[in-house]
């Protein structure tokens, strides 16, 4: 019953992060760890459970969804799934040990990049190279798709901190975007993870159920924030704790 309400905690506390900032699989990864699930199992569990919570955000948020960039939708969603195929394959043939060393350099990159896109990208403006063209947009979006595929956690941040790179604005709009990528990453992988065999179903289904709670909740509370330079501090906040943490491990 303890592990039953610790996983139930921490997959709510992770669909709430995910919808407000990102980097909700930071903690329902430690919480899959502690449960004895090994850790590319872990990780793709928490990729798979992370899916409710990421459609209960996406449907909050359905309203705020605008592309900024020089991509259509239809274009970023379809170059999204190729990078998620990829980057799932990918950990399905990482060594264990290798994939824990991997992970907080993962975070702490996907942080710095979205602590410095606002004043990056002012840089880019006033030397007139504000809003990037189709070809490297494309390979920004494959690139952190293909992160996405390989480890879900922080995807949010560095979904958040491509979409600065890339000339968008509107944090709100943004938000939006990114839970809606972060759907089509995590059911991509999830899909290649299932194939796989890599699943822990009763941990999987506690940690989902949870997380579309925390999603659908996180959304509302995001969707009410006025002070988005706030929002921006947190992300980078949570962010930098959470590095922190898995290099401390």
């Amino acid at each position: 019953m303890f592990e039953i309400a610790f996983l139930f905690t921490a997959g709510f506390a992770a669909g709430l992060l995910n919808a407000v900032a990102g980097g909700g699989t930071f903690l329902s990864l430690p919480a899959l760890l502690y449960a004895g699930i090994p850790p590319i199992s872990a990780n793709a569990t928490a990729t798979l459970s992370a899916l409710p919570g990421y459609l209960g955000s996406a449907w909050a948020f359905r309203r705020d969804i605008h592309p900024e960039g020089s991509l259509k939708l239809t274009v970023i969603i379809g170059v999204a799934s190729v990078g998620s195929v990829l980057g799932a394959l990918l950990l399905v043939v990482t060594p264990g040990e290798a994939f824990l060393w991997i992970v907080p350099w993962f975070l702490m990159i996907a942080t710095v990049l979205f602590a410095v896109g606002p004043a990056l990208l002012r840089w880019m403006r006033i030397r007139g190279m504000g809003n990037p063209g189709a070809f490297f947009s494309i390979f920004a979006i494959i690139c952190v798709s293909i992160y996405g595929g390989y480890f879900n956690g922080g995807l949010g941040i560095m979904l958040l901190a491509t979409f600065g790179l890339l000339g968008y604005e509107n944090l709100h709009g943004m938000n939006g975007l990114k839970n809606l990528l972060s759907v089509i990453l995590s059911l991509v992988s999830a899909l290649t993870f299932i194939t796989a065999g890599l699943i822990a179903w009763e941990q999987a289904l506690i940690m989902a159920a949870s997380a579309a709670l925390g999603g659908y909740a996180g959304a509302r509370v995001s969707l009410k924030i006025v002070r988005t330079d706030l929002l921006h501090h947190f992300v980078t906040t949570v962010g930098t704790i959470m590095t922190l943490a898995f290099f401390l491990r």
